[in-house]
C-alpha cells in the first residue's frame, strides 16, 4: 500500500492507506478502561447529512442547530467552510457525552461511527470519480486496539450504519474534492459563493426558503410537483442542493434554466463586473508609484 507523507508528526492517523477488505483489531464497549475518553476531547467535523440527522433528532431547525451546536472552520485558506461540533463551554468534551455513553448514539455523526478508521476520499485531476481508501486512527488513550476482536473495515462500516451516511454525503464530498482538485483553475471563491455553499450544504431549512422564493422560480424551471416533493423531504432537498451547487459553482448544468431570466441575470453580472473594474482602475490611477494616494 502507498505510504503518503505524514502531514502532522503527532497525528493519530496511521498513514498507510488500506482497502475495505483490510482487517482491523478493535472493539469499543462499556467497561473498557478508556470508556468516554475519546468523547472528552473532541474535534469532530460534521457532514451535511450529520447536521440533518441531528437537527431532526432535536426537533429544531438547521439554522438553530448550526448556531447552538457547531462552529465553522475553513477547509482551506480563503476557501469553502465546514462545521465542527461545538464542545462544552470552557472545555473540550462533547456536549452529548453521558456516563453511560453517547446521548445521541442512534444519530451520532459519521466521524464517530468510523472511529478508529478514517475515510480518505481522493480524486485525481484526470479522473471523474472519487476513490475511497481508509486509514487507521491510533491514539495513546484508546485501548480498543488491544481487544481480541478482528473485523474487516467493510463489515465494520456495515455494523456502524455507515453505508447510508456515506451514500447521502457523497455529493458533498465530491463538491469538496472538485474544489480542491481544481485549485487555482477556478480561482478564489467569492464571499457570495462561500455563503451559498455553506447555506446549501448545511442549512437545509434556509435552503428550502431559498428554493421556495419567487426569484428562484424565475431562474430555474422545476415542475411544480418536483419542487413540492423536494420542499417536503429534507433528504431529497439536500441531494438537490449538491446538484444546485455543481451547477452554479462549476457550470455542470442539470437543472433547467429559464432562458430569458438567465440572460437578464448574466447581463446584470456583467454590468456589476464592469463597474467593479472601472472602480478598481480609478483607484489605481489615483495612487502614486509607491502605492499611496498622491498628495497633490
Amino acid at each position: 500500500m502507498s505510504q503518503p507523507d505524514i502531514p502532522f508528526p503527532n497525528s493519530p492517523v496511521v498513514p498507510n492507506m488500506v482497502e475495505a477488505t483490510h482487517v482491523i483489531q478493535f472493539s469499543c464497549h462499556k467497561g473498557i478502561k478508556c470508556w468516554n475518553a475519546c468523547c472528552s476531547n473532541i474535534d469532530i467535523s460534521l457532514t451535511p447529512y450529520d447536521v440533518l440527522r441531528l437537527k431532526t433528532r432535536m426537533g429544531i431547525s438547521s439554522t438553530e442547530f448550526l448556531k447552538e451546536f457547531t462552529v465553522p472552520y475553513e477547509m482551506e485558506k480563503d476557501g469553502i467552510a465546514g462545521v465542527k461540533f461545538r464542545p462544552v463551554e470552557g472545555g473540550s468534551a462533547c456536549r452529548f457525552m453521558k456516563p453511560e455513553g453517547c446521548g445521541i448514539y442512534e444519530d451520532r455523526p459519521t466521524a464517530c461511527r468510523y472511529y478508529p478508521v478514517a475515510l480518505v476520499s481522493m480524486r485525481k485531476q484526470d479522473e471523474y470519480v472519487d476513490r475511497d481508501s481508509y486509514a487507521l486512527v491510533k491514539e495513546d488513550h484508546c485501548k480498543g486496539h488491544e481487544e481480541n476482536r478482528r473485523v474487516t473495515i467493510a463489515d465494520y462500516r456495515k455494523e456502524q450504519g455507515l453505508e447510508e451516511y456515506d451514500d447521502l454525503a457523497r455529493g458533498w464530498r465530491q463538491l469538496v474534492l472538485k474544489k480542491q482538485s481544481s485549485g487555482p483553475s477556478i480561482g478564489k471563491p467569492t464571499l457570495r459563493s462561500r455563503q451559498l455553499f455553506f447555506m446549501a450544504c448545511y442549512d437545509v431549512d434556509r435552503f428550502r426558503e431559498f428554493v421556495r422564493a419567487e426569484s428562484f422560480g424565475r431562474l430555474f424551471e422545476l415542475a411544480q410537483d418536483e419542487k413540492d416533493a423536494l420542499l417536503a423531504d429534507d433528504v431529497a432537498l439536500l441531494q438537490f442542493s449538491f446538484r444546485f451547487l455543481r451547477q452554479v459553482l462549476f457550470g455542470e448544468e442539470s437543472i433547467a434554466l429559464n432562458a430569458e431570466a438567465a440572460q437578464e441575470r448574466l447581463a446584470k453580472v456583467k454590468e456589476k463586473r464592469l463597474i467593479e473594474e472601472r472602480e478598481a482602475a480609478k483607484r489605481t490611477a489615483e495612487q502614486g508609484d509607491d502605492g499611496t494616494a498622491d498628495d497633490d
